[in-house]
């Protein structure tokens, strides 16, 4: 993640830090928006974002949050996290994440094309780690899940058969083929299905920093107005965008049941209107 000082005629010693996490070039669009909110809301001090350094997982990341060492985190939302942490209430990623098309193994590839929507919600068993936000949806849903507690874990188990399909955001899984296709060379893209639910990402920060989560939420606004945050979107994510848009997909869309009560869903319409 590049960490940028935002203000002028300031060393990187006088910035506010902000420890961040999740960190690594998946999530680069996020801390690179949280950036772009905060340039333009200028007001406070100037700040200097530093990814959280070690490998954990989103319930852990919760609990640095709250005792302070984590200072902001870009995740989905779920009950736990809106009653223990403080929201700021804007989709960063437009729905896109909950897009989820299927890595899937290459000799299953004709098997899933001939499924219809209940066949695959009875037969297909789907892999996920066991903190994710999207694992009470799909259960939810009446989807059968195995679960781990390491991510790279997955794409092995998927490998050697202990699940059918790992489902991953439209703006991660050609990052993931790009960075583990060669050690798990079975793996491949199911090209003609998808899941969409709705899933939206927010920057979460300690419930005691309110001047912080007003400062991001301004920012945000700010930044949807001017049109520089869908410009960021788009910038990052044309390459799905254009995939997705070239070659249609059947989707089945589901609910999510962890979205809190009156919040609307993620607006799509930047990359993706659904059938309804």
């Amino acid at each position: 993640m590049a960490c940028l000082l935002l203000g002028s005629g300031l060393r990187p010693a006088q910035a506010q830090v902000l420890r961040c996490f999740p960190a690594g070039q998946l999530y680069d669009y996020r801390w690179r928006l949280l950036e772009l909110a905060l340039a333009h809301a200028p007001d406070g001090e100037a700040v200097r974002l530093q990814p959280y350094p070690e490998d954990i997982t989103q319930s852990r990341s919760v609990l640095l949050l709250q005792s302070g060492a984590i200072d902001v985190l870009a995740l989905p939302t779920n009950p736990a996290r809106e009653a223990e942490l403080l929201p700021v209430r804007i989709d960063i990623l437009k729905g896109i994440i909950g897009f989820r098309v299927l890595l899937v193994r290459r000799s299953d590839l004709s098997r899933i094309a001939r499924m219809d929507d209940a066949t695959l919600k009875q037969q297909m068993v789907f892999g996920l780690e066991r903190d994710w936000a999207d694992l009470p949806i799909m259960l939810a849903n009446g989807f059968k899940v195995e679960t781990t507690t390491i991510y790279e874990s997955l794409f092995a188990m998927l490998e050697a058969g202990r699940f059918d399909a790992f489902p991953r955001g439209l703006n991660e899984v050609y990052r993931d083929l790009a960075e583990y296709g060669k050690r798990y060379p079975d793996l491949v893209l199911e090209p003609g299905k998808a899941l969409y639910y709705p899933y939206p990402i927010y920057f979460w920060v300690n419930r005691n920093n309110l001047m912080l989560a007003h400062r991001i939420e301004r920012g945000l606004t700010l930044a949807l107005r001017d049109g520089t945050f869908q410009k960021l979107f788009t910038s990052y994510y044309a390459q799905e965008i254009a995939i997705m848009r070239k070659a249609p997909r059947h989707v089945i869309q589901v609910g999510n049941p962890n979205l809190p009560a009156g919040a609307p869903g993620p607006d799509t319409r930047w990359w993706w209107t659904p059938n309804r």
